[in-house]
């Protein structure tokens, strides 16, 4: 059966709004096979599938390289893999958002950190080791992680998960029209109601981008440009979360001095650590320009509302969060992407599957006789979303766990 881009969206996000308990639908006969959805957070899920509380999870990495390297599961498809193929390949993730008023108050400092997470995504890019032992040291520290009896290496787990990361800046007419799909079919099921919903393409564009730190960062890389802002100092807040899709972020910090030495611009932290940085400095040509403050979130949609509090100027955040900002009228904008791709699905080694292998899944899913448990993130996440809908073109009945 082929499916249009359009007419699988809309089923996913149907789906989406399935799990929300906005409309009913009777399953197909023909099922056989039935997964019950654990909603819960994703730093959790390796220690329930560790002590088999679940059978398996839908992550966002590392938490889905930990399966594979503690060897407690097997990732039987990476997000981009999932039925129907190839809707989800390269899909819309994290990018770097900025409130609209501090870029318009801002230019030159916000192309200035353009310039520094540009440089860094090309060395994230570049040298996955390097991205692996900053990714570790920042959202692990030192320590080994410990899975019920199972012990590992962040620098392990880090390595296996950084190389399935895209970690890309240009906006792409790809990479925008996953997320014009992702609007066009939230607004077909009237999920969004505010500045999105009947939005023309013109005003969609204009409502949910602005390119102009990201062009003008370019350009100056280019010409070996670095400008410095006139004025006093400022200072900026930079939110982010605990993932190594944030790893050029974590990058352009741990590893200031490189930036420094070659390009003449960096985010230098204020003082050397192990670990999490919170405080920082912009720095061009030997100047500090601004004091940064790093602020950890617990989702995208926190950062969300954080920034429209006023509390954070920029983050590293998912796009669909921040389309449902946009949407509700919060000032702020997508600058350029940071990464696509980088979420899987996790299953027990007891399950005895092939990496890679969704059919054999269904087929065991079926077999198992009983609801097979799957932990996913937030309702209405990328990962709730994708899982959902593949599974339910799979012929299984999908129901929330008790």
């Amino acid at each position: 059966m082929k499916f249009s881009t359009m007419s699988v969206l809309v089923g996913i996000l149907l789906g989406a709004a399935l799990i929300g308990g906005c409309i009913t639908t009777t399953p197909p006969e023909t099922t056989t096979g039935e997964v019950a959805l654990l909603y819960t957070s994703v730093g959790q899920m390796p220690q329930l599938l560790a002590t088999d509380q679940i059978d398996g999870y839908m992550a966002w990495q590392p938490f889905v390289a930990v399966g594979k390297v503690t060897g407690m599961g097997t990732i039987v498809s990476y997000s981009q893999d999932l039925p129907p193929r190839p809707v989800w390949e390269d899909h819309s993730c994290d990018s770097l958002v900025a409130r609209n008023v501090v870029v318009d108050a801002n230019p030159v400092l916000a192309d200035s950190l353009a310039m520094v997470l540009i440089h860094a995504t090309d060395y994230t890019r570049e040298n996955p080791d390097a991205a692996a032992a900053a990714s570790a040291e920042w959202i692990f520290g030192s320590s080994d992680l410990t899975f019920g009896n199972i012990t590992v290496s962040p620098l392990d787990v880090e390595r296996a998960s950084i190389p399935t990361i895209k970690f890309v800046n240009e906006p792409s007419e790809q990479w925008m029209a996953s997320n014009d799909l992702f609007i066009d079919a939230l607004t077909e099921i009237q999920y969004l109601q505010g500045t999105l919903a009947n939005a023309s393409q013109a005003e969609r564009n204009n409502l949910l981008y602005n390119f102009g730190p990201y062009e003008n960062a370019k350009a100056n890389i280019k010409d070996g440009k670095k400008p410095l802002p006139t004025g006093g100092t400022g200072k900026i807040t930079i939110g982010y979360l605990l993932s190594d899709h944030d790893a050029p972020l974590f990058v352009a910090i741990k590893e200031w001095q490189y930036y420094n030495d070659n390009f003449g611009i960096a985010l230098r932290p204020s003082e050397e650590t192990e670990g999490k940085v919170e405080n920082a400095e912009l720095v061009v040509n030997g100047q500090k320009i601004a004091d940064v403050q790093l602020v950890k979130g617990e989702s995208g949609a926190q950062l969300m509302t954080l920034m429209a509090s006023n509390a954070i100027d920029f983050a590293v955040a998912g796009t669909p969060p921040t389309i449902t900002a946009i949407d509700k009228g919060t000032p702020i904008r997508i600058l350029f992407p940071l990464h696509t791709e980088g979420s899987g699905l996790v299953v027990t080694k007891d399950a005895q599957l092939k990496e890679n292998d969704w059919e054999g899944f269904i087929t065991w899913v079926k077999s198992a006789g009983r609801p097979v448990k799957i932990a996913v993130a937030p309702k209405g996440s990328i990962q709730d979303v994708q899982l959902r809908y593949a599974l339910e073109q799979s012929g299984l009945v999908v129901n929330e766990a008790k």
